[in-house]
């Protein structure tokens, strides 16, 4: 999942991903999940501003 998401979001090749050393994946691993949560959040406020305007 990481590796797609590594191709797909940072524009880096999965063997790049998979050939770092453990410390390196378990970083790229933490800011993804982040990243990704920082989005889930950005999207959630950005559906509430849209259904406030419906109003």
């Amino acid at each position: 999942m990481y590796a797609h998401y590594c191709l797909q979001k940072l524009h880096k090749f999965p063997h790049e991903f998979l050939s770092l050393d453990y410390k390196e994946k378990a970083l790229v691993i933490a800011s993804i999940d982040l990243r990704i949560e920082n989005e889930k959040k950005e999207a959630a406020k950005a559906k509430t501003k849209g259904a406030r305007k419906k109003r």
